[in-house]
């Protein structure tokens, strides 16, 4: 005969109950059916109060999924580093020139962010000089579009300003 494992019998489950944070559909469903189960006869539950308890819960689960949506584009967004170096297109960078054969280090030189791309996790700028630098290569950054107001030395952009900003 066959005996039973001692580890099946019911006194020797856990009586334990670990609350969870969330209240998924399935304990949504589990309460409303413990509430209807359990009402008053003579006072039951309107139907207009059940549709408004679902479409309520409903509301909620799909502002929960698009909080956990909203979260995971921000998170891959701070990570390419395409979305992160790509305000630099239109800038002048300085960056510190190398000869590719040799690794040695050549005169200082300026020109355009044309694209950015990145390689191996990298961020990689291309130029107008048709050269491919990578972004933490950079000495300095300016906005060709940008003049310096020499009378008080502040910065001023060239154009129209923005829609109330006056």
């Amino acid at each position: 005969m066959t005996k039973i494992d001692p580890s099946l019998y019911l006194n020797n489950q856990s009586t334990t109950r670990t609350p969870s944070p969330e209240l998924g559909k399935d304990q949504f469903l589990k309460i409303l059916m413990t509430q209807l189960q359990n009402q008053d006869p003579s006072n039951p539950m309107k139907d207009q109060e059940f549709i408004s308890q679902m479409a309520t819960f409903s509301s909620l689960e799909q502002m929960m999924n698009m909080t956990k949506s909203i979260d995971t584009l921000v998170q891959s967004q701070l990570v390419s580093p395409v979305i992160k170096y790509s305000h630099m297109i239109g800038k002048e960078v300085t960056y510190q020139g190398y000869d590719e054969e040799t690794g040695e280090k050549l005169d200082v030189e300026t020109s355009n962010v044309i694209a950015v791309s990145q390689q191996d996790g990298w961020a990689i700028l291309e130029l107008e000089n048709g050269k491919k630098i990578y972004a933490d290569s950079i000495l300095q950054i300016s906005d060709p579009n940008a003049k310096i107001d020499e009378t008080n030395e502040t910065e001023s952009i060239v154009g129209s300003a923005p829609e109330g900003s006056e």
